[in-house]
């Protein structure tokens, strides 16, 4: 398993369409993709329902987690893409 803390810098967080967005680059890898919040609260990166249940914010940390066999893949395109606002 690999991991990194990334900062949200899309200003609406995971809303509806980030947290699609985020979702749908998730699943493009085989690798198990969750996140923590605040130290407590876990959510599966490819559902859009647990995604949006975080209630991440603008300027909120994640500790990123990819496990599996593109892990590493995952990992650094996932908090790219993450960096660069969710494309929203």
């Amino acid at each position: 398993m690999v991991s990194q803390l990334v900062k949200i810098t899309n200003p609406t967080g995971f809303h509806l369409r980030p947290a699609g967005n985020l979702c749908r680059e998730a699943v493009r890898f085989k690798s198990k993709i969750t996140f923590q919040y605040e130290g407590k609260n876990i959510a599966n990166a490819k559902s859009v329902l647990s995604v949006l249940g975080s209630c991440v914010a603008m300027g909120d940390e994640i500790l990123l987690m990819c496990e599996g066999e593109d892990e590493e893949d995952a990992l650094s395109y996932l908090v790219d893409f993450i960096e660069r606002g969710l494309d929203d």
